[in-house]
């Protein structure tokens, strides 16, 4: 057993316990010494064995001290890379949050809009199916001529059928009114066709204008949606750079703390160790 002085309390019991073998190193965290007041108690005590001639106790003490700062610099790189590690875990978790967020909130908004463009087409669908209904009405109603402008030999067919009938020559008659009766089933059908024929055109003039104003309206929602799909784009675009950004920035951080680590080991001896008052 290896005994230092009559000092029996604060870290040097710690100190001692484990340069007997008596604790481990967790032991004394446990009881409330910080790895520091082991590390100085423990180079204290190597300096004073030093110079006291206790080169056996300097050599235990020093081989603690090596035991002690490896194993408090492998608990220092493990939380470091634990802590490192989840640094990276809550950013990579709030971009996952942040991309679920964006495309709830930009479904919506295409959602909305594929809604509002639906409805505005069908508005204006019923709307022209209205004014279309009442306009072939008004055409029918005023198309000109509205009845049959019957020809010269139908009106002198019918002046000699009701002379024949005046007459009494009903025969006659009879065959005058077969004739003019033909001529202007004739010209009724000519007149109807033309008339169905203008009233057609007017129609499909009146058609092409409802057209153009339904292909207005749908090029301007084309236009809309690919507005709002560069929107989505764009946005999405900023949201990764911010990501990447901050990624980098982190990485950054982490890899200067990571080179102090390197740098300044906790496993180098001590500079300066209190010594102990001599006497």
């Amino acid at each position: 057993k290896i005994h230092v002085g009559s000092e029996q309390d604060g870290p040097w019991v710690g100190t001692v316990a484990l340069m007997n073998g008596e604790a481990s190193i967790d032991d004394s965290e446990e009881k409330g010494h910080s790895i520091q007041e082991l590390l100085l108690a423990l180079e204290n005590h190597r300096v004073e064995c030093e110079q006291t001639g206790r080169y056996e106790e300097a050599e235990l003490a020093r081989l603690r001290l090596d035991q002690l700062r490896q194993h408090e610099e492998k608990s220092r790189r493990d939380a470091l890379l634990e802590q490192q590690l989840a640094e990276r875990m809550g950013v990579e978790e709030a971009h996952m949050l942040g991309l679920q967020e964006f495309s709830n909130i930009w479904d919506q908004k295409q959602q909305d809009f594929e809604a509002k463009a639906n409805q505005l087409q069908s508005v204006l669908a019923t709307r022209h199916k209205q004014e279309h209904q009442i306009h072939l009405e008004k055409l029918r109603r005023e198309v000109e001529p509205r009845t049959p402008r019957w020809s010269r030999d139908l009106l002198n067919l019918r002046k000699i059928q009701e002379t024949l009938a005046k007459m009494r020559k009903y025969a006659e008659a009879e065959k005058t009114k077969a004739q003019a009766d033909k001529l202007e089933a004739r010209e009724h059908n000519q007149w109807k066709e033309k008339r169905e024929a203008r009233i057609a055109v007017m129609e499909e003039q009146f058609l092409h204008k409802q057209q153009l104003e339904m292909g207005g309206l749908l090029k301007r929602l084309k236009a809309s949606r690919e507005e709002l799909k560069r929107s989505r784009k764009m946005e999405m675009e900023r949201l990764l750079q911010r990501y990447q950004n901050l990624k980098m920035q982190m990485e950054n951080q982490q890899r200067i703390i990571q080179q102090r680590v390197e740098r300044y080991p906790i496993t180098a001896p001590m500079a300066n160790p209190t010594r102990p008052a001599s006497g």
